[in-house]
């Protein structure tokens, strides 16, 4: 089992994450997010009064549906505009960029037909990389294990 450290950035010390299913449709579906980039979680972070840095341990247990996307490529982008339609998934974590507010606008001008599929990856290619990983179930939060909190 590999072992990384992982960041998740709000506005509350969370000791036991949990799969959060709101209103609105996340890029890999419902699950707890986090990211390898504490910069990225800093910026989430930011977005609330009180903003906190949440560090936790990760075990990743090998018996566990893993779906990581290692660039930007057709078949993320299929399986986030599927996520973004609520289309329910069976992997336990998802790994791969996030479709972060800019991209997002560009999916959602891809979705509505504004854009070419060729049009969304030429503007798509020249952000900035990010990072996330959705935790998706409960037996792939129970690789996490809270080290600290700190305010953004």
């Amino acid at each position: 089992m590999s072992k990384m450290t992982v960041y998740h950035g709000g506005y509350a010390r969370i000791e036991q994450p949990r799969i959060i299913r709101g209103r609105n449709t996340k890029d890999f579906g419902p699950g707890f997010y986090c990211t390898v980039i504490r910069e990225q979680a800093e910026r989430w972070a930011r977005r609330f009064d009180t903003p906190v840095v949440n560090t936790y341990t990760v075990r990743m247990d090998t018996d566990l549906d893993i779906l990581e996307f290692k660039d930007m490529t057709e078949e993320w982008l299929d399986f986030i505009i599927g996520c973004r339609h609520g289309n329910p998934h069976d992997h336990d974590i998802v790994i791969g960029a996030m479709a972060n507010d800019q991209i997002y606008n560009f999916i959602a001008d891809y979705m509505d037909g504004s854009i070419t599929r060729e049009q969304f990856w030429a503007l798509a290619r020249f952000k900035y990389p990010t990072h996330q990983i959705s935790f998706c179930s409960e037996k792939a939060l129970r690789c996490l294990e809270f080290v600290a909190e700190e305010e953004a």
